[in-house]
């Protein structure tokens, strides 16, 4: 083979003086040794040599090297498949060539040259592998193939008109051909250089990180390059470690891995080389990799590189960022890459970037050199700093797609943001950090629970910045509000579980960084309390929460506004935990406090009245009293308030409330619909407080009788839950319950079934199979399974439930009963009296009788004898021995129960002459017949007299006394 020199260099200082303005591109003479543009580079070559071409050209030719396919290589089906149509589709609206673009480390060079062997394997005449980072490297290549060839107008001393000779035989050859040009890194470089098919017989195939519209002009199509699917990088770790031998070391957390690199092609081949290498397994790898210690290059070394990438990893992945500070806008970019670092990988806002916290923020960092001086630097705009992301997106460091992806507009591969920290000081890191923070609590909107994606979005990031820079986040005078806003929006979102674990770690963060007894440590408790209280755990809520009261008053003193809230929250516990006594005085204490410290008047101190009422309701005593305090309450809060502050409309509904305990449901309903025209009117029909007096209506209809309008409101507060919190939100998912209890209630049993099965399916899937919320679902669908004849399925729901309630709850708890009392109901209608008998003997077993026995004792000692709950316990205790027909024991508890119903609410409470008619089904049946007779007399009287002579309860003791009498007489007559 015949060598061929050519030169064009010359002598240092010789020449044109060449220049370029500002983003201009210069040449002197040609394009030899000359930079096309941003991101271009220049290998200049004195002498030149291209091999001398035969008498005849041997066909195919292949040009340049083409790269290797990668160990268990994945071919892209997708990606193939969109490439793939288009070159199947009709020659004139094919394109004539496409760009491929991603990011480092993505696999764009290994998909570019399975197309290339593949296009050898298919008998294309002319393949061509060009690097194109380079313009001096790519016009050598193009000489070359010239030569080959034998494009009309090679000469061997013009390499410029040589390539442009190549490029000519390119357009006018009817072989097929395709050129790949790998790795371009100025535009300028594709629409000066890249070939064109005039006869449609090539194609041109480019790689590169950037996305620039100059790089898909003249009919090129630009693909975008992502990581592997889920399946393929599964798939490449499976193929990888298989084809060594090493099977073993896939085990149950290789899917994880692959997530945990970001099924990115580079570090799944890094880190399979390292598993092969050290044998270890997936597991082992992950733990390693999730420990924040260790560097990326340490985890995926050099040595690792068995495809030949070139670089250590985090160079690989930040390669682009070099070029970006050539740009104008480079100091803001690397800023604004290093604030996206610390942001959840999957994306967040932009509106993050015209807050006057990042703005600010950038405007410090893109400060020159020069300008150090200057008292005012001129500030960043929000357009430049979205012209900075525009700039890292260009060159793949981040993906910005405003109008594609909403809320997650900014995204970041996880490895790439970890070599970004990794590369940061500590300076920078904090500032970054603590930039972040205050732009996402200037963005976090108030009632955020109503923007349910958006608040899952924030809570995303405001973890991930807490996880990567958790120290910047605390000062010595607490925790940012960033950190707070997560978890107050955890609380609105209902979501106890995680927002108990968010809190259970602030809490441990607090009292290793400011010490057991600050005060925002104290408030990280009491948060952790509330959390443990809504999901549940009452009993450890109120272990907390009398420590934090004793501790603030240790601290802060008995009259500071932190300690009074901790006494109201201990409170809201004791009540959960059914401690009336308790709740009632902690709440007077507080009411006294707040009036003696903030006034009558204050806002605080008509809410803590209002919760006093509340719990004189709970306690069922000082009902009178309860509603005189309600009603000063609104009568305040009209005066100092106005009769249109939400407040006023929640003093409204809560003396509604009180009407409807007293029985005077109209009234109820009158005050109800006049604070719901209120809030409408006033908040707007979605608004989370109408919805609250949207339920208490609904309600108060279902018990005037008037389920049909019931109905109708509900079917309106689903709606708006729906779509202002999501159908999975657990008060949405408690209302469509109460919708199918109304369905039930007016005949319309198909719709309350297929609601209820529906709500129970979600209810499993969210709250789990044994939350008592999911149970009472379970109640609730076999009811309707029964009125809707389905009676064999209701038998078995039931049978199944009682046994996981007495796993869950306890044989003796009420809810546990309440089945069981519906499965004998149930055995009974069917016909099965032996299974109701034998339901009925293992139920009221002696050790069961026990077990009640020892609740009530336990609480008479600790509520007292006329506490609601344990007059409950007598009831139950009752019930059991009538159950078991140990009728005298039961006439005893019952006789003791309407005692203390007569102390507790009066003698003609409507529950009081309920338990009175109990007492008198028990004598008759127990055979004490004038004695069951006389009360029953009684009870009719009463009756009539405080529900009226048409309730159906006053009909009901009419027949039942008509009927007793009837037999009675019988029974005196008889022999």
């Amino acid at each position: 083979m015949n060598w061929l020199p050519w030169s064009r260099s010359r002598q240092a200082g010789t020449g044109f003086p060449v220049s370029a303005g500002s983003h201009g591109v210069a040449a002197g003479g040609s394009v030899i040794g000359s930079a096309l543009g941003e991101g271009s580079q220049v290998t200049f070559v004195g002498t030149q040599h291209v091999t001398a071409a035969a008498a005849e050209v041997t066909w195919p030719v292949v040009v340049g090297q083409i790269p290797v396919l990668a160990s268990a290589f994945q071919p892209r089906a997708g990606l193939r498949q969109v490439i793939g149509d288009a070159l199947m589709s009709s020659a004139g609206a094919s394109p004539s060539g496409y760009v491929m673009s991603g990011s480092g480390g993505v696999g764009k060079s290994q998909l570019a040259a399975a197309y290339a062997r593949e296009a050898l394997r298919d008998g294309t005449d002319l393949v061509m592998w060009a690097p194109a980072s380079d313009v001096q490297q790519l016009l050598s290549a193009y000489a070359q193939a010239a030569l080959l060839v034998q494009a009309p107008g090679y000469a061997s001393s013009d390499p410029e008109g040589n390539a442009r000779a190549f490029l000519g035989w390119l357009a006018a050859t009817e072989r097929s051909w395709l050129v790949v040009l790998d790795d371009v890194t100025d535009p300028d470089v594709v629409s000066a250089w890249c070939p064109d098919s005039a006869r449609g017989t090539g194609w041109t195939l480019t790689t590169t990180r950037l996305k620039d519209p100059r790089l898909t002009g003249g009919g090129r199509a630009r693909i975008d390059v992502d990581v592997y699917t889920p399946d393929e990088a599964e798939a490449f770790l499976h193929a990888r470690l298989t084809g060594e031998v090493m099977d073993d070391l896939i085990d149950n957390q290789a899917t994880a891995l692959a997530e945990a690199l970001g099924h990115l092609p580079l570090a799944l081949g890094h880190a399979a080389a390292y598993i092969i290498r050290e044998q270890t397994t997936c597991q082992d790898y992950l733990n390693q990799l999730s420990d924040r210690a260790a560097s990326l290059d340490e985890l995926l070394p050099h040595w690792a590189d068995t495809e030949r990438y070139g670089r250590q990893i985090t160079a690989t992945l930040l390669l682009a960022l070099d070029a970006t500070d050539r740009d104008p806008l480079g100091a803001l970019a690397r800023e604004a890459l290093r604030i996206t670092a610390l942001l959840d990988p999957d994306g967040h806002p932009a509106a993050l970037w015209n807050t006057p916290a990042l703005t600010a923020h950038l405007t410090r960092a893109g400060t020159r050199p020069q300008d150090l001086n200057s008292t005012a630097p001129p500030p960043v705009t929000g357009d430049q700093a979205r012209a900075a992301l525009r700039l890292l997106d260009r060159y793949g460091l981040i993906t910005h797609s405003p109008r594609a992806d909403g809320h997650r507009s900014v995204r970041i591969h996880a490895l790439t943001a970890r070599a970004v920290r990794e590369t940061s000081t500590g300076t920078d890191h904090a500032t970054s950090a603590l930039a972040a923070a205050d732009a996402l609590a200037q963005i976090w909107p108030d009632n955020d629970h109503t923007q349910r994606e958006f608040a899952a979005v924030l809570r995303a990031n405001s973890e991930t910045l807490s996880v990567f820079a958790r120290e910047a986040l605390w000062t010595p005078s607490g925790y940012h509000a960033v950190l707070d806003r997560t978890g107050e929006s955890l609380y609105k979102a209902r979501l106890y579980s995680a927002g108990s674990t968010f809190w259970h770690t602030m809490t441990a963060d607090c009292e290793r960084i400011l010490g057991s007894d600050h005060p925002a440590t104290l408030t990280a408790r009491a948060n952790l309390a509330d959390f443990y209280r809504e999901a549940g755990r009452v009993g450890e809520a109120i272990t907390i929460e009398e420590q934090v009261l004793a501790d603030r008053e240790r601290v802060l003193g008995d009259d500071h506004p932190d300690t009074l809230s901790s006494r109201e929250n201990l409170a809201v516990s004791y009540g959960t935990a059914g401690k009336v006594e308790e709740v009632v005085d902690l709440l007077e204490q507080v009411v006294a406090d707040r009036e003696r410290i903030l006034g009558g008047d204050h806002p605080d101190t008509l809410l803590a009245r209002v919760n006093l009422a509340i719990s004189y309701e709970s306690s069922g005593q000082r009902l009178e009293e309860a509603f005189a305090i309600k009603e000063q309450v609104l009568a305040d809060r009209e005066r100092i308030l106005g009769r249109d502050h939400p407040d006023t409309l929640t003093s409204r509904l809560t003396l509604a409330v009180s009407h409807c305990l007293a029985d005077r449901t109209d009234l109820a309903i009158e005050i109800g619909e006049q604070a719901l025209a209120d809030g409408e009117r006033i908040l707007g029909n979605g608004h989370p407080d109408t919805l609250i007096v949207s339920l208490h209506v609904a309600s108060f209809y279902g018990l005037a009788d008037r389920a049909g309008e019931a109905v109708e409101v509900l079917e309106q507060v689903v709606a708006d839950h729906e779509r202002l919190l999501g159908s999975n939100h657990v008060d949405t998912l408690t209302i469509r319950a109460s919708l199918a209890a109304s369905y039930g209630a007016t005949d319309r049993t198909s719709e309350a079934v297929d609601l209820s099965e529906q709500v129970l399916a979600d209810r499993e899937r969210i709250l789990g199979s044994d939350h008592p919320d999911t149970l009472t679902n379970r109640h609730q669908l076999a009811l309707f399974y029964w009125a809707a004849g389905r009676r064999d399925e209701a038998i078995n729901l039931l049978e199944h439930l009682m046994a996981d309630q007495g796993r869950i709850l306890g044989s003796n708890h009420r809810n546990t009963r309440d089945t069981r009392d519906a499965l004998t109901d149930c055995y009974q209608q069917q016909g099965r009296t032996e299974d109701a008998h034998s339901l009925v003997e293992r139920a009221l077993a002696d050790e069961a009788i026990a077990a009640e026995q020892q609740v009530l004792a336990d609480r008479e000692r600790t509520l007292g004898h006329d506490h609601p709950d344990t007059l409950c316990a007598r009831l139950c205790l009752a019930r059991s021995y009538y159950r078991a027909q140990r009728h005298r024991e039961s006439i005893e508890q019952q006789e003791r129960l309407v005692a203390g119903q007569e102390r507790l609410a009066g003698p003609d409470h409507p529950v009081t002459i309920l338990t009175r008619g109990n007492l008198a089904y028990t004598l008759w049946i127990a055979r004490h017949t004038q004695q069951a007779i006389n009360l029953l007399e009684r009870v009719l009287a009463d009756q009539k007299r405080v529900l009226g002579t048409e309730h159906p309860d006053t009909l009901t003791s009419s027949r039942d006394l008509d009927h007793w009498r009837s037999a009675s007489d019988e029974a005196d007559q008889s022999p």
